[in-house]
């Protein structure tokens, strides 16, 4: 049995993800139930689950205030979130199990035997802390990114993406193996998002990883060859930022 502990300042949230667990996830034991920060980790501390389904924002700090406060974590974690905009910073280049609420029955399903395949506490201990040492600011080519698409939501790893490029309020995201992905976010949550050591934004509609460059052709603002045979303008204006980071 997966002894599961539920943190969620609204109480029927708790109670709807109780009846769903009880219902379709027999594998599941609920042995606790919290609503907020300080309850959490008290309820988690004392009955050391094995999972905690957990909602990102809650009334008294968020999800990551509570993971930080029981490391080394020895538990998985689900995470709820109404807000899948937020959802794609929290899990910047992570893949972590999360659910978006109204929470889909067969969703939480597979969420949950995702857990179940991941049941070795070092897989977990790994996985989570590389999560919390992404949400603090550690940027690193092999992390990944959750690409929220029409269909749900990709993981990829930042050394896959060679460019970016807008397409009205949507994104395109050129990847090394050629295939393209149709993100439902604007190439400006792109550049708040990608780590400035890797990836620079060199027009309106473009994005380029600095790893990816090919070459570069004097112009007025100049022009980049990427990997994928691509050429792009660098807007005049962003040509000096875009020098000084070539020439780091």
């Amino acid at each position: 049995m997966i002894r599961t502990v539920l943190v969620d300042d609204e109480n029927n949230s708790i109670k709807v993800l109780q009846k769903l667990l009880q219902e379709y996830c027999p594998q599941v034991t609920v042995v606790g139930t919290a609503d907020g920060v300080e309850t959490g980790a008290d309820v988690i501390l004392f009955v050391r689950p094995d999972l905690v389904i957990l909602d990102i924002e809650m009334a008294q700090g968020n999800a990551f205030d509570l993971l930080n406060q029981l490391q080394p974590l020895s538990f998985q974690v689900i995470f709820v979130t109404a807000f899948d905009n937020y959802a794609l910073r929290a899990f910047k280049y992570s893949a972590v199990d999360y659910l978006l609420k109204p929470v889909n029955i067969r969703d939480l399903c597979t969420a949950v035997e995702r857990v179940s395949d991941k049941f070795e506490e070092k897989s977990v201990i790994g996985r989570m802390t590389a999560l919390l040492q992404n949400l603090s600011g550690v940027q690193q080519l092999d992390q990944k990114v959750a690409i929220p698409t029409l269909n749900g939501f990709l993981f990829i790893t930042l050394r896959e993406i060679i460019r970016l490029e807008a397409k009205a309020s949507y994104t395109v995201i050129y990847l090394t193996n050629k295939e393209e992905i149709i993100a439902t976010r604007s190439i400006k949550d792109y550049e708040d998002l990608l780590p400035e050591a890797f990836f620079c934004r060199i027009h309106s509609s473009h994005i380029i990883n600095m790893q990816k460059i090919q070459k570069y052709q004097k112009g007025r603002g100049g022009y980049v060859t990427m990997e994928d045979n691509s050429t792009i303008e660098v807007a005049s204006r962003r040509r000096d930022e875009f020098m000084q980071r070539l020439l780091k």
